[in-house]
């Protein structure tokens, strides 16, 4: 296990979740509500991303990974269902079917989904996924949420996750933050939606005091690279020296002395100019590779090749962001 791939996908069909899941949600009609975007362009990008396991460990084996880690695709918008029920039926059977892909190789690990909608519902779904499904981790998308992560409404899931010693990935999807409309494009919304919501949720996270109350708790923010966290958390800091005694109490330290401890993660993206730039600001030991495969956007089956073919970082950050780095944050080491 040299090489992980910390942020890999499955690109889960309506039938895969509805076989798993009960009455009466699994008659419902489709299961994820479509925006009717084009993320295909008509057919001209896309067309691998429906791969069969065998094929998925052949391109692994041609890409050089050992272990790929799978978060869902549609699935991620289970956290901005109305209906709390539906939400607690579908992560279970979301997570029913993610377990039983990866017990096809052992080289595949399955991520879980939570409805957060329920934490106490969330709690439960929690320590089954891990205790009985073998599930690697905790995944949320938080648009659609009522409550950033940060709300103390959450921490019983933290509690748990710190308990069972799982981590909790930030990972957003392609729509925008809330309540933003004006996108009249998917490259507006697609360049727009996930980092910002992700810089949201960070914020939200560090001023609620999540990284002070549960010291243990590993954090990852995937799907946006890492060349904004050096600007955020020096905003971040900027604010807490004026204001934060009074309306981030919970926060005891500058935000950027919580990074220096270690638990929290940042996945990059294989060419991102910026990235000795972030190792210099906060260590080559928090950054984690991630491939996106199969989806449009990423760069197979020359992911690890370009970060291995880098002349600006060096070989020690090498080894650390292309396997060490996830082996300490999913907790195998």
């Amino acid at each position: 296990m040299n090489t992980i791939d910390a942020d890999g996908h499955i690109v889960e069909k309506d039938a895969d979740v509805r076989k798993h899941l009960s009455e009466p949600h699994s008659k419902r009609g489709p299961l994820l509500p479509s925006d009717g975007m084009d993320t295909g362009m008509g057919g001209l990008v896309g067309g691998m991303e429906h791969v069969d396991i065998p094929t998925r460990l052949k391109d692994m084996d041609r890409e050089g990974i050992d272990v790929s880690v799978l978060f869902p695709t549609s699935s991620f918008a289970v956290n901005s269902f109305i209906e709390r029920d539906y939400a607690v039926a579908y992560a279970r059977a979301y997570n029913d079917f993610i377990a039983e892909v990866c017990r096809q190789s052992p080289r595949l690990k399955g991520i879980a989904l939570l409805p957060f909608q329920d934490p106490g519902a969330a709690v439960q779904e929690a320590n089954r996924a891990i205790t009985k499904l073998g599930l690697a981790a905790i995944a949320v998308a938080t648009q659609g949420m009522k409550e950033h992560l940060g709300s103390q409404v959450f921490w019983p899931i933290y509690e748990e996750l710190q308990r069972l010693n799982v981590p909790l990935c930030v990972h957003n999807r392609r729509e925008g933050p809330a309540g933003e409309k004006r996108f009249d494009s998917f490259i507006f919304m697609h360049t727009i939606g996930r980092p910002v919501e992700t810089f949201i949720q960070f914020a939200g996270l560090m001023y609620g005091g999540v990284a002070e109350r549960f010291p243990n708790l590993r954090v990852a923010f995937l799907e946006c690279g890492v060349g904004w966290v050096p600007y955020w958390i020096e905003r971040m800091d900027e604010e807490w020296e004026k204001r934060g005694k009074v309306e981030a109490p919970l926060c005891k330290q500058k935000p950027s002395e919580y990074i220096k401890h270690g638990n929290w993660f940042f996945a990059t993206e294989p060419e991102e100019e910026t990235l000795p730039y972030v190792i210099e600001r906060i260590g080559d030991d928090k950054i984690l590779f991630a491939s996106d495969y199969p989806h449009w956007d990423g760069m197979f089956p020359y992911v690890v090749s370009t970060i291995r073919g880098r002349k600006d970082i060096s070989e020690q950050a090498k080894a650390r962001v292309l396997g060490e780095n996830a082996k300490r944050f999913y907790g195998w080491q």
